[in-house]
């Protein structure tokens, strides 16, 4: 560590030069886990972990752990107990007392509680403090060992348990547990450093019932049974060095199969599910063989385990050398269509072995990378397992999804750096939330970033080529195994994290070309381009005019310069042209090689080499231009319109054979529905070498223009003539054949396993309902139905009987039949009901069946604005024992609101208003995805600033920053302390530290001391927060025999008077901010503790509580106070004389490092003002009890500050 006292987490984030540097002050080698009590009746896990740490500073005397929801009952380090602080400011954003409401205040928050405890940053929810008697031990950088016991009960997320209530010993119900959650959520199950950066070896060990299995990473070396042979416990070692966020567990009764082609590889799936598992896994060798080929290089683990459990968080899970999948991804040989599902989902997988697990990241900035690389080779997978069709296929989706994400939301930022620059403090800011942290980002957002992210390393490979690509991974992964295997020079195990800077060094190492445009353009900055493209042909000069414009002033755009290929399709053949892309609007002329000509009956040669006779009358007699394409590789992050005669795109979709080009012409073919366009799409679908997706769009496309064209149609029916010729028999129109599986292709048009193929049966049936046309205000009863209604419901309800007496795979005929008569309710044949829906919608059925269900009773709330469906949707998401369930009814109310902030509905009123604001400040602390899911239904329902539907805070309109007097309100208070604020409640981490008597401790004084002002308010809320039974009060501390140094029993109590609490910066939140986030990058700065240069000091002023432009805002209180105390010399406390004080890290003021942890908190000049301020210095911080009393009068409406932005008031700040 140098010796500075800089932010090291940012030391070199932007140069890579040195390698890693890591946030901590310490080490971490090896981590012993053990949970030797699990009960599944209680659900509740006992056990303990120990970390092996080698301090890299000297004077180490406060380690930082992540733990979230544990409780724990003692911490030894070296066999001495050592007192510990926990505190998890994520648990209530905002406290109860502050009647604000606006989202932007939220997000401030909220992104500063992330911080607070962030490892990346060296914070934690766990303070641990070195005995006194180690300190010599320490500044010889000797190892320790820190042992902590902790239980977890009923854990609400990180570990979930599926206990089904049926009869049978746990075994025999199928009971089971995993581990799940969404980035870095192992902080969950156990106190670990939960930082993908900080990798070390691993012990597991796991004690269960004899009848359970319990599979977890690396090794199993034995597996040990208890004298009474009732329980085992399995012994798992992990020599490769990983980080605690890929350690992951699965416990359960599992039925175990070796994989027959691969023995290092087994699978299990839960009770009977055995054969399915088979059929499921028997493809994976493929996978394997295929990822170490191209890579060449081996799979990186010793073996490799494949866990398949119900009520799965996410379908897909990569830990180090094992996968959790969801259940629902088994199936049969019979089951045709869920096959390349699930073996897309082993492929995503394994290819997050090698690039997310076994290479980790060095921080959340360089995440891309990782999702990039994996997400590209499993793309050049699917090109070789389904063919370059399936694959611009999916290329095309990939990026229409990601360009209508961006275009709607404004852009997603693959490469977020947090510099000093205000502007560049919130690169995000057109979002209602911040992108500092994978825990603050939304769930859509982060699913378009790893879209975007294997976008753009197909860019780069346009670039450089395939072959450079694959050896920059294979150099990435040789340096990573090398690392690996250096048992005990930790020092090395860095290189098995990738950067940004690092990975780009190798690309230009490998490749020699610069790729930094490219860089600049799609990963430091977000949006996609947008081109609209028209042309003339100039018959004169033979010259196509093509006109390129771009749109780059919309939210989600930017600009593009750079070449840009354009295809024309002539009659001479096709021909390719790069255009230079300068300016706004460009017209370019590209020479054309064919003269019109409309008498030579010639073969038309096309791009792949074919030759073609077509029936050129359609086309414009002087042009010899069929078709023309921008960018057909999708080279660029681009939605590219361009206008073309119908008859070109007619031709498009006809003789093009790139499977992109005939999508486009279909889309296109919408606007233009003649009875050419219906020839057009009818000649595709008939002919079998048409790729089957194709053939699909073609489809649909035919069913609009069929109904747009009801008036002039000729013929029969636009479908059924087609269905009867491809699908029937020949003799007997109206039977349908059998489908003989040998054409795939055929198969997916029809849709033949017999579950899927009835299920689309429903579907098309409901799309034929249209609104019922209601006579003289009759009401609709089922009494009374349209006949072809009734013959459909009846159909329906014969259907879901059926269902429950031979239920179909994965239940898709319930799901279409819900669905089907959500559409006839919605289209008034039926009475509008939601207690069916509701009853298909609970716990215990089938989990598609439950989303279907429930997607209907969204619906329902939103079309019938029904209160009560709204709150037992909401009593679900609080309630609902399936994480994704409670995930995906935010994500479908959010999708389909029930009202938006622009529109006037009965439904918004300040009780909703209050519950969700509940939901998202304290209820959803246990699930990141889930806490972001509701913060995205606030904000469509709300907007970002304070809800329409509540009434105005009494005086909130009087905020003025220059005025002195205290006129406002205390409940408003806390609002005007401005966004980032609440942050602060990380240092109740440290808040109880004051009494540890060692050089640090004026330090920790200061850090507590900030704390105070979220106690003092706080006091009420943090004891009565459901803290997932963490520490109780008393339980903070066992050790007691110095009582100087441990002051800490009072924690929640009020009485001020024992604090060791330096009050002053409690007054003073800019100053304590910046300090304070320094501090916890770093417990001490050795190399300046005897001198403390001025400025450093000067974090400590008081500064009259300042605002950013050094108004003093309204605190008038404490302002009038703080000079009036004599803030100059006041006689320094007894351990500050005995031990030079260390110093405040200089950084605050060097290059502003801090603003990595407080990237939001826009306002960096209260820096300067300290320096105005230093008259006010005093070398001395603790001013207890005088303060303390002080404190008791302040008015107890003060948020923690410690957000780092000055306090200003909220309607100033949105």
């Amino acid at each position: 560590m140098p010796p500075t006292g800089s932010d090291p987490a940012r030391m070199n984030r932007k140069k890579g030069d040195k390698g890693f540097e890591s946030p901590r002050p310490y080490k971490l080698t090896h981590q012993v886990v053990c949970i030797n009590n699990i009960n599944f009746q209680r659900k509740s896990v006992v056990g303990f972990v120990e970390l092996t740490i080698f301090p890299t500073v000297a004077n180490l005397n406060r380690i930082k752990l992540n733990s979230k929801q544990c409780r724990i009952y003692r911490v030894r380090i070296n066999d001495l107990e050592a007192a510990f602080i926990y505190n998890d400011p994520t648990l209530e954003v905002c406290h109860s007392e502050s009647k604000q409401r606006n989202l932007n205040y939220f997000s401030n928050a909220y992104a500063a509680a992330v911080s607070a405890v962030d490892p990346d940053a060296g914070n934690g929810e766990l303070c641990i403090k070195v005995p006194s008697e180690l300190w010599k031990h320490v500044d010889e950088l000797k190892v320790l060992k820190i042992h902590i016991n902790f239980s977890l009960d009923q854990p609400k997320g990180g570990l979930h348990f599926v206990v089904p209530s049926v009869e049978g010993s746990m075994a025999e119900r199928g009971a089971h547990v995993f581990s799940c959650g969404y980035q870095n959520s192992t902080r969950f199950w156990f106190p670990c450093v939960d930082s993908y950066s900080e990798l070390c070896t691993w012990k597991l060990e796991f004690t269960v019932d004899a009848a359970m299995v319990a599979v977890s990473n690396g090794d199993l070396v034995e597996t040990v049974y208890t004298h009474d042979m009732r329980k085992k416990t399995f012994h798992y070692m992990l020599t490769i060095p990983t980080s605690a966020s890929n350690i992951s567990l699965a416990i359960g009764p599992f039925e175990i199969l070796v994989d027959p082609y691969m023995h290092e590889v087994t699978h299990f799936c839960l009770p009977q599910l055995l054969p399915l598992l088979k059929h499921t896994t028997s493809y994976l060798h493929e996978v394997f063989e295929f990822y170490e080929e191209i890579l060449t290089c081996r799979y990186p683990y010793s073996c490799f385990k494949t866990v398949f459990i119900d009520e799965a968080y996410v379908e897909v899970a990569a830990y180090a050398s094992m996968s959790i999948f969801s259940t629902n991804l088994l199936h049969s040989a019979m089951i045709i269509d869920e096959t390349p599902l699930t073996r897309r989902c082993l492929a995503q997988s394994l290819a997050q072995q090698f690039f997310g697990c076994f290479i980790s990241r060095m921080s959340w900035s360089d995440e891309w990378v990782l999702k990039g690389i994996s997400g590209y080779i499993y793309g050049l997978w699917m090109k070789k397992t389904f063919g370059v069709n399936e694959y611009r296929h999916w290329i095309k989706e990939e990026l229409d999804k990601i360009v209508a994400y961006e275009l709607k939301t404004g852009g997603v930022l693959l490469h977020p750096i947090f510099g000093g620059g205000k502007e560049k403090d919130n690169p995000a800011s057109h979002l209602h939330f911040s992108i500092k942290h994978p825990h603050t980002l939304s769930w859509e957002y982060y699913t378009m970033f790893q879209c975007k992210a294997h976008l753009v390393m197909r860019l780069i490979e346009n670039r450089i080529s395939m072959e450079f690509m694959l050896q920059v991974f294979n150099k990435l992964l040789s340096l990573a195994s090398t690392a690996s295997s250096q048992k005990f020079q930790s020092h090395m195990w860095s290189q098995m994290l990738v950067s940004t800077s690092g990975f780009l060094k190798s690309i230009s190492n490998v490749s020699g070309k610069d790729i930094q445009p490219l860089i600049k353009q799609w990963v430091d900055q977000s949006g996609v381009v947008k081109f609209y493209g028209s042309f003339a042909f100039n018959r004169k000069r033979n010259v196509l005019e093509l006109e390129i414009k771009q749109d780059y002033t919309s939210p989600g755009t930017q600009k593009y310069v750079g070449p840009l290929k354009v295809t024309v399709q002539e009659l001479d053949g096709s021909f390719n042209h790069t255009l230079q892309i300068e300016e706004n609007s460009l017209k370019h002329d590209i020479p054309c090689h064919s003269k019109s000509r409309r008498n030579k009956k010639k073969k038309i040669p096309l791009m792949n080499g074919e030759e073609v006779d077509m029936d050129l009358s359609a086309m414009d007699a002087d042009s010899p231009l069929l078709w023309i394409r921008i960018d057909p590789d999708m080279a660029v992050l681009r939605r590219a319109d361009s206008e073309q005669a119908d008859f070109m795109w007619q031709y498009q979709l006809r003789y093009e054979r790139d499977v992109v080009a005939q999508q486009e012409a279909i889309a296109a073919l919408e606007r233009f529905p003649t009875p050419a366009s219906r020839l057009a799409l009818t000649d595709v679908l008939e002919q079998e070498q048409c790729f089957y997706r194709v053939r699909m769009a073609a489809c649909f496309c035919l069913a609009k223009i069929a109904n747009s064209m009801v008036s002039t149609w000729t013929g029969p029916p636009a479908m059924k003539s087609l269905f009867t010729r491809m699908f029937c028999c020949k003799t007997c129109p109206n039977i349908v054949k059998t489908n003989n599986f040998m054409s795939f292709q055929s198969y997916f048009l029809q849709k033949f396993s017999d579950n899927y193929y009835r299920a689309e049966m429903i579907d098309a049936l409901a799309n034929s309902v249209t609104p019922a046309v209601s006579v003289n205000n009759e009401v609709r009863t089922l009494d009374n139905l349209n006949p072809d209604v009734r013959l459909i419901l009846e159909e329906i309800t014969r259907f879901l009987n059926m269902e429950k007496l031979l239920p179909s795979y994965r239940h898709t005929i319930t799901v279409s039949c819900l669905r089907a008569i959500r559409v006839l309710q919605k289209n008034g044949h039926v009475p509008s009901d939601p207690s069916l829906f509701r009853s298909y919608a609970e716990y215990g059925h089938f989990v598609d069946i439950r989303i279907a269900a429930l997607e209907a009773v969204v619906d329902y709330t939103k079309v019938d604005r029904s209160y009560e469906e709204l709150q037992w949707l909401l009593n679900m998401i609080q309630n609902d024992p399936v994480p994704y369930v409670r995930h995906k009814i935010l994500n479908m109310l959010t999708k389909n609101p029930p009202f938006t902030k622009s529109m006037e509905s009965p439904l918004c009123n300040e009780a909703l208003v209050d519950q969700l604001w509940k939901l998202m400040n304290s209820g959803t602390s246990h699930d990141w995805r889930l806490r972001c899911g509701a913060v995205d239904l606030y904000f469509t329902l709300f907007g970002l600033s304070r809800p329409s539907c509540l009434p105005l805070p009494e005086l909130g309109l009087v905020l003025n920053l220059k005025e002195k007097k205290a006129v406002l309100n205390p409940t408003i208070i806390p609002e005007a302390i401005a966004g980032n604020q609440e942050a602060a409640v990380n240092p109740s981490s440290h808040a109880q530290l004051a009494g540890f008597q060692n050089p640090e401790d004026d330090h920790l004084a200061k850090e507590a001391s900030c704390n105070m002002s979220a106690h003092q308010q706080g006091v009420k809320r943090k004891a009565d927060t459901p803290l997932g039974s963490p520490l109780e009060p008393g339980q903070i501390l066992e050790k007691n025999e110095d009582s100087s140094k441990v002051k800490l029993k009072i924690r929640f109590s009020n009485s001020q008077e024992e604090e060791e609490i330096d009050m002053d910066t409690v007054h003073d939140s800019q100053a304590f901010i910046s300090h304070h986030l320094n501090m916890l990058e770093r417990p001490s700065t050795p190399g300046l503790s005897k001198y403390r240069p001025a400025n450093s000091r000067s974090a400590l002023t008081p500064q009259h509580s300042a605002g950013c432009d050094g108004t003093p805002t309204t605190k008038p209180q404490w302002n009038m106070e703080l000079p009036r105390k004599g803030t100059g010399k006041e006689q320094p406390p007894l351990e500050m004389s005995a031990h030079p004080a260390a110093a405040a890290p200089l950084s605050v003021f060097g290059k502003e490092p801090a603003s990595s942890k407080h990237g939001e908190h826009h306002h960096h000049h209260h820096h300067e003002h300290k320096k105005k301020k230093k008259k006010h210095k005093r070398k001395h911080k603790h001013k207890h009890r005088r303060d303390g009393r002080e404190r008791g009068r302040a008015p107890p409406a003060f948020p923690s500050p410690a957000g780092g932005r000055p306090a200003r008031s909220p309607s100033l700040s949105d």
